[in-house]
């Protein structure tokens, strides 16, 4: 992952990440195969961890409301920042499609639920927004350095993790337009649409 992270997939070589794990190049062929299934496998590794810590999320909501569930922020932050290279360069060079997609499916199982909460019907559907709350919340790991610049504090650290946390508590729970006015610009939206097409 380092590799992959360091040099893109092209430029990492499978010699040099056999060097680095200390092994030998045909022992990384006879595992992996190519270099192409070592960077399916690392994506893997990544799925089964976000994995486990949504798995952590949904349990500490339901163990102790918000506040446990605010937590797994820190968690996750600190869980993955060994891999926020890789993911970075992965997610902007087009790969990793398997993180992504599993990071939307989970957030649309967090959809579902808050969905049933809501007072207003949403304006897109589901997997659309899973889709780019999932690239969203993804940016923050992909610009840590400028958030962490931005927060005053490093977000893989304890202090930047609980900052990030409350700024996403004030996002959510604070929207920037009110019903009335989202309301409004869903109406602007649809007539510029309605007007482009005819």
């Amino acid at each position: 992952m380092r590799h992959f992270g360091e040099h893109g997939f092209d430029r990492a070589t499978t010699r040099a990440i056999a060097e680095t794990a200390g092994v030998s190049p045909g022992l990384l062929r006879h595992h992996f195969g190519s270099k192409q299934a070592l960077r399916e496998a690392c994506d893997a590794h990544l799925v089964k961890l976000i994995s486990r810590i949504n798995e952590q999320a949904g349990a500490g909501m339901a163990a102790g409301g918000g506040v446990n569930g605010v937590n797994y922020v820190a968690a996750s932050m600190a869980a993955l920042g060994p891999y926020q290279r890789y993911l970075a360069r992965a997610l902007t060079e087009g790969w990793a499609e398997p993180v992504f997609d599993a990071m939307v499916q989970m957030s649309e199982q967090w959809l579902a639920g808050l969905d049933e909460r809501r007072s207003d019907p949403p304006f897109a559907d589901r997997k659309a927004r899973a889709t780019v709350g999932t690239a969203m919340a993804l940016a923050v790991g992909i610009l840590h350095e400028h958030v962490s610049r931005g927060l005053g504090a490093d977000v893989s650290s304890e202090e930047g993790a609980h900052l990030l946390a409350l700024t996403l508590l004030d996002l959510y729970s604070h929207p920037w337009l009110s019903p009335e006015e989202a309301a409004a610009y869903r109406d602007a939206l649809d007539k510029a649409r309605t007007g482009a097409s005819r």
